[in-house]
């Protein structure tokens, strides 16, 4: 399986003056991720997803000696897109803006894969979401009751030939390590209570 996080976004909800990836939680956030894909000890490669978008997430990325993959910059989706049409093997997605994720959570969701499925979203309930103080933009209704994506995929790259008309299965995961995801300063700033 490989790891891909995705970090060349541009961070502009955030309203920062340097780029959304380099806040810190007591290292960098995208450092965080990285770092606990590969504690995790599941993969075989792991690729930081950059753009021109990021170019100091990109260069703290290539000094702490992570293998990027440069795309476009167009957009999640597009460069997500346009990076799976060069994989073919079993991937594991994850935003870089999770700076909760740790080797213990990454390796219960690998645990979750099943390649007869072609695409799995992680998610969290909003009931959940909202107990931590947080919300998200991007909602689903799942078994019922409304569901909020965490950023992280398991996906089956060798039966995609494009992300439109996927059939998406999901799995609800209710766990701070996932449910925290930097969207907004408020999001920031709720960190350092955690």
């Amino acid at each position: 399986m490989i790891g891909l996080v995705m970090a060349g976004g541009k961070g502009t909800r955030m309203n920062l003056d340097d780029e959304k990836l380099l806040l810190k939680y007591k290292k960098p956030i995208v450092l965080h991720v990285l770092d606990s894909l590969k504690n995790s000890n599941s993969f075989s490669k792991i690729l930081a997803i950059t753009s021109k978008n990021s170019p100091k997430t990109k260069k703290l990325i290539q000094q702490n000696n992570f293998e990027i993959f440069d795309t476009p910059g167009i957009g999640y989706v597009e460069d997500l897109n346009f990076v799976l049409q060069t994989i073919n093997e079993n991937v594991l997605v994850t935003s870089a803006d999770l700076p909760l994720l740790d080797e213990e959570m990454v390796k219960k969701i690998v645990g979750l894969f099943d390649p007869k499925k072609i695409w799995t979203s992680i998610l969290v309930t909003k009931k959940f979401l909202t107990s931590l103080g947080l919300e998200s933009d991007y909602s689903v209704s799942f078994q019922g009751q409304t569901c909020h994506y965490t950023g992280i995929s398991l996906i089956n790259s060798e039966k995609i030939s494009s992300l439109e008309n996927l059939v998406e299965n999901y799995i609800v995961i209710d766990d701070k390590r996932i449910a925290f995801n930097l969207n907004s300063k408020q999001d920031y700033d709720l960190l350092s209570t955690t």
